[in-house]
């Protein structure tokens, strides 16, 4: 009979502790992994499957409008291709190639420009440099930027990216003197330019040219 009082007594103890522990520590709720379980490194990212709004097109365009639909093709043309990263280089190039104008250096303009825009930049360098001008311009940035339109021509696997930007710069023109004939250094411009750029894609050539400009 002792014995079955002092069993009684301890389990009381024991269940007394056990609701004493909850009360501290908690319950868990919800699922955890069992060992060997444990999720992998990057799950929970998916890739955007067949049929699927692509984020990457849908930020700049719609994905069903022919420029969305253009810029897929390119993604299934050349795996790689990233409509984010492009817009990014884009807005680097603007800069490159507004400046390298500006500044008349025409061995940059020739590796970022298409043949026949070369030749139209370089031949109003080549007559400010005759008459003896020369530019000071400052790039101070761009304030708009915004895909425009896409193409893409299956057959020759080639890709063009409309761009608009509006970007903001310091200029003058001076001449033999030092004498500014033009601008206001103390003035910042706005210019609004409408660019074209085109690329063969799935090729080792990663670099996009200029092929057309419109204001």
């Amino acid at each position: 009979m002792g014995s079955m009082v002092q069993l009684l007594i301890l389990a009381a103890v024991a269940v007394f502790l056990v609701m004493r522990l909850l009360s501290v520590l908690g319950t868990r709720e919800g699922f955890e992994p069992k060992p060997g379980e444990r999720p992998k490194p990057g799950a929970g990212r998916f890739d955007v499957i067949e049929g699927t709004e692509d984020p990457d097109i849908a930020d700049f365009t719609e994905a069903d409008s022919p420029t969305g639909r253009a810029l897929a093709e390119m993604k299934r043309a050349e795996r790689s291709f990233s409509v984010r990263e492009f817009v990014a280089g884009s807005r680097q190039a603007y800069e490159m190639i507004l400046m390298a104008f500006e500044e008349g250096d025409l061995k940059l303009l020739e590796s970022l420009l298409a043949p026949d825009i070369y030749e139209s930049f370089a031949a109003v360098i080549h007559e400010r440099e005759e008459k003896g001008l020369e530019v000071e311009a400052t790039f101070i940035g761009v304030r708009e930027i915004s895909l425009k339109s896409a193409r893409f021509d299956p057959a020759e696997k080639e890709g063009e990216i409309t761009m608009r930007f509006v970007g903001e710069m310091t200029s003058v023109v001076k001449d033999k003197a030092g004498n500014v004939v033009e601008g206001n250094p103390d003035e910042i411009k706005r210019q609004t330019n409408i660019w074209t750029f085109a690329r063969l894609m799935g090729t080792d050539n990663p670099n996009w040219l200029l092929v057309a400009t419109d204001e």
